[in-house]
Parts: structure tokens; C-alpha cells; sequence
């Protein structure tokens, strides 16, 4: 199921022969560059989440370190 947002005009500068093949292989500039930046806001944003959460990651990673996972003597696998 696909979700449709209100869209906003925007003017984009991109390379020209770029711009050239995508017209040629008829591919949607517009989707194609929400997609893209879709994806750089994703990137963007598991990348400031790390940054954040650093100290708390690093802090179960050494209890795991030095204490084994937890319940891990229940595992059955």
C-alpha cells in the first residue's frame, strides 16, 4: 500500500549527462530523487541515533564482554 504525501516543486541542479541518461532509460526524476534523498534521511539519521546512543552501546557491549549474554545459559540452540 503506498502512501501519497503533498509534493512541493523544488529546483534541483544535476549533471547533465546524468540528466541525459536518466530522460533516455524514461526514468522518473522526481521519484528518483525523493528516493534518494528518502534514503540519505535514513542514512542521516541512523548515523546521529549512533551518536547519540554511543556511550549506552559501548556500555553493553563491554558488560557483554565481561559477563556473557544474559540468560545465555537457557539457550537451546
Amino acid at each position: 500500500m503506498t502512501q501519497t504525501h503533498a509534493r512541493k516543486s523544488t529546483n534541483l541542479s544535476l549533471d547533465q549527462s546524468l540528466l541525459a541518461d536518466a530522460r533516455t532509460l524514461k526514468i522518473n526524476l522526481s521519484r528518483a530523487a525523493e528516493d534518494g534523498i528518502r534514503h540519505a534521511v535514513v542514512r542521516s539519521r541512523e548515523a546521529q541515533w549512533k551518536a547519540q546512543n554511543l556511550d549506552a552501546l559501548e556500555s553493553s557491549n563491554r558488560f557483554v564482554d565481561q559477563n556473557g549474554l544474559p540468560l545465555s545459559q537457557l539457550r537451546q540452540f
